[in-house]
């Protein structure tokens, strides 16, 4: 349907052509503008409709054109407040839908997985597409995968992920746990400790975390279930909460930084000796490592003389002082 409101090729042309004339005839119009009288007649009318022409009586009627600011103006200033008004509809209309679309989509955000199997496999499928960066809060008693057969970490450190762990302090006095822990470091694996962990957590990438949603106190009953964590804000605060216990835990290390002292320590002291800082008992490092107690000693005492002190923590002060952690 044609706007009413503007004006079309035609009355835009005879509208400039009755400018030039000042004053016309409808037989004279028609001959400048090459139209019939009947097309002419058609055209001033619908310009007389719109205020920008006048009829000026007589025997024979003269046309003559009006000012088009006086009468356009008003439609414009019309149009102009219509069309902001259609904007804020819009704006308020789109806020509307993205509001409902956020709660409609929700359940997108957070997946709920049941079975240790289908937890497992989830594990391996993420470190398999992971492509910068994996971290994990690894608890005592793993419900779903042991830290000897996750094998996928090793394809992908080799692809060039970083991993950051942080071990409560309770799996490394787990028997056999610090051998997968050690094949971890030596691959690349960037390991920390803590006393105590809040939950277990794996986050792939800084866009998928995984969270199981039961208890430890309550694991044993029925099937281990874990939520599969998109963007959002749970996200950006679990993300958060890893990088705080980051910068508490102890490092564990096999082997020293470029900078470290080079009368420091070996490979095998320096991992014992992150684990002592770790708070793991003497009884169950060296059941770990496969010595004595009194091995343990004896090391931790060369280790103390050649930072020159005599405690232990002591010793925890110089090992960071001294970068052998």
């Amino acid at each position: 349907m044609q706007d009413e409101s503007v004006l079309d090729a035609r009355e835009e042309r005879a509208y400039r052509l009755l400018v030039g004339l000042s004053i016309a005839r409808l037989a004279d119009l028609a001959e400048v503008a090459e139209l019939s009288h009947q097309e002419a007649d058609e055209i001033l009318q619908r310009l007389q409709a719109k205020g920008l022409v006048a009829v000026m009586p007589g025997d024979e009627p003269m046309f003559r054109p009006l000012p088009p600011d006086v009468a356009l103006g008003t439609t414009l200033l019309r149009r102009q407040e219509s069309l902001e008004s259609a904007r804020k509809t819009v704006a308020s209309l789109s806020e509307e839908f993205r509001a409902s679309a956020s709660r409609r989509d929700a359940h997108h955000l957070v997946e709920v997985i049941v079975g240790a199997a289908a937890l497992r496999d989830r594990l391996r499928d993420l470190q398999e597409s992971a492509r910068e960066e994996i971290l994990w809060f690894c608890r005592a008693n793993p419900l779903a995968m042991q830290g000897a057969e996750n094998t996928e970490e090793y394809g992908a450190l080799s692809r060039g992920v970083r991993y950051r762990a942080i071990y409560e302090r309770a799996l490394l006095e787990t028997p056999g746990e610090l051998d997968t822990i050690a094949e971890g470091i030596s691959w690349g694996e960037e390991a920390r400790a803590l006393p105590t962990l809040p939950v277990r957590l794996a986050i792939v990438d800084r866009a998928t975390a995984v969270c199981p949603l039961v208890r430890d106190d309550e694991a044993g009953i029925g099937e281990p279930t874990a939520a599969i964590i998109g963007r959002g804000q749970l996200l950006d605060a679990l993300l958060s909460l890893f990088e705080s216990h980051w910068e508490q835990a102890t490092p564990v290390k096999l082997q020293s930084d470029e900078t470290a002292d080079p009368e420091g320590l070996d490979d095998s002291e320096r991992f014992l000796l992150s684990l002592v800082v770790a708070g793991v008992p003497d009884k169950s490092v060296a059941s770990q490592l496969g010595i004595s107690r009194r091995t343990v000693q004896r090391r931790l005492d060369r280790m103390m003389a050649l930072a020159g002190i005599d405690t232990r923590t002591g010793l925890a002060f110089q090992a960071a002082k001294r970068k052998w952690l």
